[in-house]
């Protein structure tokens, strides 16, 4: 674990990192997302909600399984880094 990590933050949130992690192009489900964040699957399904609702991912179905593809053109939402998309961002975090 990152020494940052031990100490409580981290510069990201859980809602960034769960665009990170499927930005990959991985067909993740939200138990493997939750293991790779350090989080519950169960905040894995209320962030994959979040972000579907807002726009940032959309859900496909694949037999039982849902699939999350990233909307690289979604705005960020705090208005210091709303000039700026999701796409810029996993483009400069890569």
């Amino acid at each position: 674990m990152p020494e940052s990590a031990e100490r409580g933050w981290t510069f990201l949130t859980n809602h960034a990192h769960v665009l990170l992690c499927l930005a990959r192009g991985e067909a993740l489900t939200a138990r493997e997302l939750g293991l790779q964040i350090g989080i519950t699957e169960r905040a894995v399904q209320v962030i994959l909600a979040d972000l579907t609702r807002g726009g940032y991912l959309v859900k496909t179905k694949q037999g039982r399984r849902n699939l999350y593809k990233v909307n690289a053109r979604g705005r960020l939402r705090h208005p210091l880094e709303a000039h700026h998309t999701v796409g810029q961002l996993i483009t400069a975090l890569e």
